[in-house]
């Protein structure tokens, strides 16, 4: 049985609209209907062809691994799961027999699988993950919203790192996942949340969602609006999101003493860090990969069933069918998430 799916089908830019087999479970998968998926930054760079795709991806592939479905099959070992059943999906696919995912810490399986990066993604009407990735989503928490769970995760898991309450953050880098941050960071009781950016569009995104303070590094210093809100001795947090090596120059430089600094954006090019401010400020660097396992997703379904509003994030919607629409759209930087809808062939 065939099915329709977004493919990786060559090495160069772009993807095709294909008819692919439909997946089978085996006995501990289960068998999802996609009914709604979010463009993720990943997905770009696959459908762009960089370096990093390159290095990456092996064509043909079905991508995607943001998405809400529900279930239609399961395996014959598969329990606590039911047809019909409203799921999303932990992107990461892991071994379970090395030391970190024995001890509870799967983000950091260094023999994971990814979904739509080294195995068939969630860009089609049909997707097999193994049960244990396999995430209930409650009644009443919109679709849209869990569409994007797994981008979700990565912004919770990178604000939750260190304790914000009360706290002044900075946020370097307004992208989906920067904007996501703003809003977790307000939502958790943090005071001032600053949030930087070269795109006037995407910073004026994170004020709607709740940067308190937005900060266009080619117009305004950063040293200028730490004086203004009238914090003396700099930011207690930093939250790293945009890869960019200025970007992070700028967070250590506006960093108090004894301040902590969670690093999720990659960088292009090698920072050259000036190691005598970490150490002599006394600053924490926390790498951060993906989402805990499984207690990220916890974290966040509470939070947006007791208020998180991200809806303001979400600016465009398509059919699958308009994929290029979509993807030419996200590539201007003018969006925040782009939902793509696979319920209904349009």
């Amino acid at each position: 049985m065939l099915m329709d799916a977004l493919v990786k089908a060559k090495a160069a830019p772009g993807l095709e609209l294909q008819r692919v087999e439909k997946p089978v479970p085996g006995p501990r998968d289960v068998l999802i209907k996609v009914l709604k998926t979010a463009i993720c930054g990943t997905d770009l760079h696959i459908y762009n062809w960089d370096a990093w795709s390159q290095a990456h991806i092996a064509p043909p592939l079905v991508i995607g691994h943001e998405f809400v479905g529900q279930i239609e099959g399961m395996g014959s070992e598969v329990e606590h799961f039911r047809p019909g059943q409203v799921v999303s999906g932990e992107g990461h696919i892991v071994c379970g027999q090395c030391r970190n995912c024995r001890a509870g810490r799967g983000q950091w399986c260094m023999a994971h699988q990814s979904v739509g990066v080294s195995r068939p993604g969630a860009f089609a009407q049909y997707l097999v993950i193994p049960a244990s990735n396999c995430i209930p989503i409650a009644d009443g928490i919109d679709l849209e919203v869990v569409a994007f769970f797994d981008a979700l995760g990565n912004a919770t898991h990178t604000a939750l790192s260190f304790d914000a309450v009360g706290e002044d953050i900075l946020i370097t880098g307004a992208g989906p996942i920067g904007m996501m941050a703003c809003a977790i960071a307000r939502h958790i009781g943090a005071r001032h949340v600053v949030a930087t950016d070269l795109s006037d569009y995407r910073l004026g995104l994170a004020k709607k969602l709740g940067a308190t303070r937005t900060v266009n590094v080619t117009r305004e210093k950063l040293e200028d609006v730490v004086r203004e809100l009238g914090m003396t001795e700099g930011f207690d947090v930093g939250l790293e999101m945009s890869g960019a090596v200025s970007a992070l120059e700028s967070m250590i430089a506006a960093m108090r003493n004894g301040g902590e600094i969670a690093l999720l954006g990659l960088f292009a090019q090698k920072p050259q860090l000036d190691m005598s401010q970490i150490i002599l400020k006394g600053l924490g660097l926390r790498g951060i990969y993906g989402r805990r396992m499984y207690e990220t997703w916890y974290k966040m379904a509470a939070m947006v069933q007791s208020g998180l509003d991200l809806q303001p994030l979400i600016t465009h919607r398509f059919p699958y069918t308009r994929f290029e629409e979509a993807f030419t759209i996200m590539k201007t930087g003018n969006s925040g998430k782009i939902i793509l809808e696979w319920s209904d062939k349009q």
